[in-house]
Order: structure tokens, then sequence, then C-alpha cells
């Protein structure tokens, strides 16, 4: 719209006033007076324009006085003189900046005023032209029936102004707001007070559009609204992404009310300094939040980790990644728990951690429940290692005796006769000899006990080698010997490795080769026959007792295999 068009409009609407008209900023200083107050208070123009409004009324004050009241008070003029005179305030907002129109009513006969709307100044023009290209704006009379609608109004509301003036404001009704609230509204503007808030409205296509409304009552003589001014600002987009943020907020409370009914949470600053415990924290770990926040997690170290599985920990997520893993912990009261934690990372906008996110499962049963399995495992293995040591010594020190004694005697019948059956028998103790001797063998060899690790492997790479035409290379190094616990479990599983190279690997080559490193002893049993998939292929009896071999031992293993490439066993046990 042209301005200067505009301006024309509104002098051919509203005739210049006889009242007097002062125009105000926020801080009281005036920005405008008409010819009526220049000469009502006897100062030129360009002596008004900054003057403080409190230098012409001392008694004013804009903030406190109600807006469309009719107030009386004394003037000053410029020559010292003191005058009674009425005025009534109205504010507008423009650009978020606070503005006060001020009309004077100079009446004879004080004990009534003339009723007469303030027009507009050749300055608001301007203001009017901003206000109708970015806010929706409509008068209405007292009864609440459209006088007047902006081209805003129409474009946001899609009724033409035709359709609009002379009805009420039920033609956008979106029926969303309740009786209730339509009856606040009126109550407040009938009482000649602002209201402020928003609404729903209805479209003529039928969509639902929100604004962010001000309704101002203008007031008459008798302190009674005329008419109102509605002054709306379109916010359907705002309340969107409001909704979608308070369901979003809503889901987070339902998450987090969640997570801290199931699980120990905790989040650290970059350095690992707490700033938040949830409750289930607190009782699990016998601390109370004031003591937890601002300390790190080494109030709850139970000492059971090494230093290189905590270098690990914060390696890991100082680079961004998650970290998961089970933690022994450490309560106030001394007692020790376990817990299953993921460690999440937050980063910042230069793809580095500013805050971890620490879930906790407690697994305190679990662990001691594996604990108490693996305990009863180790001491399976020792009886069944025990049984073993005894079947071994009875078949070699008894029946293996007694069988070279039988032996021996049909060794004498033959030097004194010659039978066939004598043949026979010789042959048959002897291979029964040998079976027993080979079964005495796969029980415990004597010289794993008497000679140790090492004599015992090469000893048995020899016997294997042998009997199932495979060769086996062996390269080891260790500086002495080790427990009779690690000794056996290292052959056990050298020994039911080979046994499964023999059945499932096809092939006449392997290797079997043990290192003594700084903190433990590596052992790697390989070949280079068929192979499998590690992921397809279930555990069996063999797989399943080196496990259990290794984990009894303090020891690790590990199996790695592709088809058509052979199979690696990777057995890790601590010094």
């Amino acid at each position: 719209m042209d301005r200067d068009n505009q301006l024309a409009k509104e002098r051919e609407i509203a005739p210049d006033s006889s009242d007097a008209t002062i125009l105000v900023n926020k801080f009281g200083s005036i920005s405008y007076a008409n010819e009526q107050a220049q000469e009502q208070f006897g100062y030129s123009e360009l002596e008004l324009l900054g003057k403080s409004l409190e230098e012409l009324l001392p008694e004013i004050t804009l903030l406190e006085t109600e807006e469309g009241k009719v107030v009386h008070q004394y003037g000053q003029h410029r020559n010292g003189g003191v005058f009674s005179i009425f005025y009534r305030i109205n504010s507008f907002k423009l650009a978020e900046e606070s503005y006060y129109l001020i009309v004077f009513h100079s009446v004879k006969d004080r004990s009534r005023l003339k009723r007469q709307q303030s027009y507009p100044l050749k300055e608001l023009v301007d203001l009017q032209f901003a206000l109708d290209e970015s806010t929706i704006v409509a008068f209405t009379d007292r009864k609440g029936k459209i006088t007047y609608v902006n081209e805003k109004f129409c474009e946001v509301s899609q009724y033409s102004a035709e359709e609009l003036i002379g009805k009420d404001h039920r033609i956008i009704n979106s029926s969303y707001h309740s009786k209730g609230f339509m009856e606040n509204l009126w109550n407040t503007i009938s009482s000649g007070e602002v209201w402020r808030g928003e609404i729903k409205n209805k479209a003529k296509d039928g969509t639902y559009y929100w604004v962010d409304t001000t309704i101002v009552p203008f007031i008459d003589e008798k302190g009674k609204p005329y008419k109102y001014l509605a002054i709306r600002k379109e916010i359907t987009e705002y309340k969107r992404v409001v909704e979608e943020l308070r369901n979003s907020v809503n889901e987070l409370i339902d998450l987090k009310f969640a997570l801290d009914s199931s699980s120990i949470v905790a989040i650290t600053d970059q350095k690992g300094t707490i700033t938040y415990v949830n409750d289930q924290f607190c009782s699990i770990s016998g601390f109370s939040r004031e003591e937890l926040v601002g300390q790190d997690h080494r109030i709850i170290n139970s000492g059971y980790h090494s230093q290189d599985f905590f270098r690990d920990l914060w390696r890991t997520i100082s680079s961004g990644k998650v970290w998961k893993g089970e933690i022994k912990n450490r309560a106030k009261d001394g007692t020790y728990y376990w817990v299953d934690t993921t460690i999440v990372p937050f980063l910042n906008d230069k793809g580095k951690p500013y805050q971890h996110l620490a879930i906790r499962h407690e697994v305190t049963q679990r662990k001691n429940a594996e604990e108490e399995l693996q305990n009863m495992m180790t001491r399976i293995i020792d009886v069944q290692e025990d049984e073993r040591k005894r079947l071994s010594r009875e078949l070699h020190d008894g029946i293996g005796q007694n069988l070279y004694s039988h032996l021996i005697t049909i060794n004498r019948l033959q030097a004194e006769l010659s039978h066939p059956l004598l043949d026979q028998m010789q042959d048959e103790a002897t291979e029964i000899i040998e079976e027993l001797r080979d079964l005495s063998w796969e029980l415990r060899p004597s010289v794993l006990d008497d000679l140790g690790l090492i004599p015992a492997i090469r000893s048995y790479l020899v016997r294997f080698s042998e009997h199932h035409n495979i060769n086996v290379q062996f390269d080891c190094y260790l500086a002495s010997r080790l427990n009779s616990n690690k000794e056996i479990t290292i052959y056990r599983i050298i020994q039911e490795a080979l046994t499964n190279i023999r059945k499932y690997a096809e092939t006449d080559e392997a290797s079997v080769t043990i290192r003594q490193m700084e903190a433990e002893i590596r052992i790697v049993i390989e070949d280079k026959g068929k192979g499998f998939n590690v992921n397809e292929v279930s555990r069996g009896v063999g797989l399943f007792s080196m496990e259990e071999r290794a984990k009894a031992a303090g020891g690790s293993i590990d199996v790695c295999s592709e088809e058509n490439k052979g199979t690696k066993i990777i057995l890790d046990i601590s010094l």
C-alpha cells in the first residue's frame, strides 16, 4: 500500500481533532505534539520535541495510569502557570517498542466530558502502514461486530473484507476454546481492560491458524468501551514447533522416568567429574548425591581392574566411541557390586566429547553365580585330573605291571617249548600292553608331573605324529616351569586342539607355538586345513572344554577360522 495514499485516506476518514494530542516513547520523551498541545502548554513544536512529559504534567505516571481512563491532573504552562486538565492514555507497540498517545480534553463543563475519538496523527500513518504490513488488525463495535479489517486479516483468514465487515468473530471460530475462555475474554475487555492471549482460529478453507492477540478497548466519557482494536500476530508455525517440542519433551521425560526406574545413571564432564547421578546410583553405591557430584568415579573404584583396563576405557570414549563392559565397584560400606556398563560420549560441533552419559545395570547376582559356576567347573576339572592321574597310575603300575609279568612268563615258556599258541599269546600281550600305555598316557602322562610341560608336549607330539601321520612343528620359549594348574591347562588345550585337527582339518601339517611375554603366556595352535565358519558352526564339547579350562586357569581363548584357509586357536594365560 502506498503511504501517501494511505495518509490521504486517513485524512478523509479522520479530520483533524480539536483535542490537544502528544505522543511519547516509553521513556516519557515527547516525539510529537499537535498545534492544540503547543498552544495549551505555551511551547513551539521544536521546543516540545524531546522534552520530558513530566515537565508538562509533573504528576503523570505512564506505566501506572489505566489505559483509556479519563484522568484529571494539573498541567504546567511555559509561563509558570498551573491549570486543570483532563486526559486519557492509550499505549501501543511497534517493532517491540512501546509508545503512549495522550489525548487532552478541553471542556468548559468539567462535570461531563465530550465523547470524542482521538484521530491518527500524521506521523502515525507510517506506523499504521508498518502495522498493516506485518500484523492482523481489526476494529469491532461495542457488540463485537467487525467494522474494519486490514489486508493481512483477509490474507490469513481467506475471507474478503466484504465477507467480514458486519459479522462478529464467530465467523473464524475454530471451536477449540472453551465457553469459559471466551467469557473471560469478553468480561476483560468489557470492563475496559486490555486482553492478551493466544487464539486458534479457522480460515475459510477449513484450515486452522493461531494468533497471538491483544484486544484494546476504546473508552467513552462514561468509562465504557465503545469499540475494540484487535491486533494479532500469526504464530501457527511457532505453535507447531512448540507442540513438537512439548511432545519431544514429554517423550524425553517418559524415557528418563523409565531409565531412572531401571538403570543406574550418571553424567560426567569431559574430565570425568560427576555432574549428575540418579537415585538408583545413590541407592546402590551408598553415597548421597552431594557426596558424588563434583567427584570422579574413583570414589567407587574397587581396585579390581588394572590400569590398562581403565586406559582402554578412557581411550575409547575420548575418541568419541561408545564403551561397553562390566565393572566391579565398591560401595560406601565397603561391599562390592558389579555393573554392566555402557558409556556414551556427547560430542560438540568439533567432534570432541564435552560430557559422558554412563548407563549401568547391576549384575552382581549374575557375576556371583558365574563365579560360583566357574569355581565349580574348576573343582570339577581338578577332580577330573586327579581321577585321570589315579587311573593312569593304576593302569601303569597295576594292570600294566601284571600284564608285563604275564609277558615275561610267556617268554620263559617259549624258551622251553615251541607252540603257535604261545606266539599268539605273546603278540596279544604285547599289543595290550602298548594300548594300555597309550591309554595311560592319554589319561595323564607321568612325564608332565615328573619333568614338566615342555618335555610332556614334545613327547606327546612325537607320539601324535607317529600315530596320525601329521607333522607338527613345535616352537617354544619358557623361562621357567609354571604351576601345576597352568601346565595341565596348556597341555590339555593343546591335546584337544590337535585332536580336532586330526578329526576335521584334513591336513598333514600343524604348528604349536608357546611364548612367554611380560605378563602372560600365549599359546597358538594353527593348521592350514579346510577351516570353518565360526558364526555357523555350533560350539562342541571340545571347544567348551577348552574355554572352561582357560577360564579356570585365569586365561582366555580365541578361535579364528576361515573356510579353506585353516584354523588358529590362541590361548592367553596370565603369569
